[in-house]
């Protein structure tokens, strides 16, 4: 497989960085000039023997620009519905380099899109993140059920914010807040119980509250 080489857009690269707290070099390509780029190679990664695919996200992720980590994040993505539980945990050391919002969230949607299409893997899934010695893989574990309306389990998502409630991290307490607002939903009374038994920060209860 060919390798993608994004074109180098100085102009935009420096407001891009500077968006992300100048704390990646980005090369200036945004979102929707990436997703043409990228059309043609996700389509021919569809092909790769597996073990060459999880190389090309590997390579990928180690570049310097970020935009390289977006794409081998698309890479993972695109080719989800091939992951074994065994594939998908090999991808799991990439959530610890160059970590930062907008990698994290991405990573939390391939985990949390096998798992819908795997619903008797959630547990597992959901270990590989909780308790873990790296907040954010702590904030996946709290996030991974975003979305899943009602076929979250209330009990993982208790557990998950339970063992980062008093957490000062802001990201920990942002994604509490967004866990316990998605899940409002479909679950207010629920949601509502929880914050009236636990004692949960002001920034994730105005977060969580917002639709009850």
């Amino acid at each position: 497989m060919e390798p993608l080489i994004f074109p180098q857009q100085p102009e935009l690269a420096e407001p891009m960085a500077r968006y992300m707290k100048d704390l990646f070099p980005f090369c200036g390509v945004k979102k929707p000039q990436r997703a043409l780029l990228e059309r043609p190679f996700l389509k021919e990664s569809l092909t790769l023997p597996l073990p060459e695919l999880i190389q090309e996200i590997f390579r990928n992720y180690h570049k310097d620009e970020r935009e390289y980590q977006y794409y081998a994040i698309d890479l993972a993505q695109k080719n989800i519905q091939r992951f074994s539980l065994a594939d998908l945990a090999e991808l799991l050391p990439l959530l610890a380099e160059k970590s930062w919002w907008d990698s994290i969230d991405a990573w939390r949607k391939v985990f949390a899109t096998w798992v819908l299409a795997h619903p008797t893997e959630l547990k597992q899934v959901y270990a590989f993140f909780y308790q873990h010695e790296n907040f954010w893989y702590r904030r996946v574990a709290i996030n991974l059920q975003l979305l899943f309306k009602e076929q979250t389990d209330p009990a993982l998502l208790a557990q998950a914010i339970l063992a980062d409630l008093t957490t000062e991290e802001f990201f920990i307490q942002k994604a509490i807040g967004w866990a316990l607002r998605d899940y409002s939903k479909v679950n207010p009374d629920w949601v509502k119980n929880f914050m009236q038994q636990h004692s949960l920060s002001k920034l994730a209860l105005r977060e969580g509250s917002k639709y009850i």
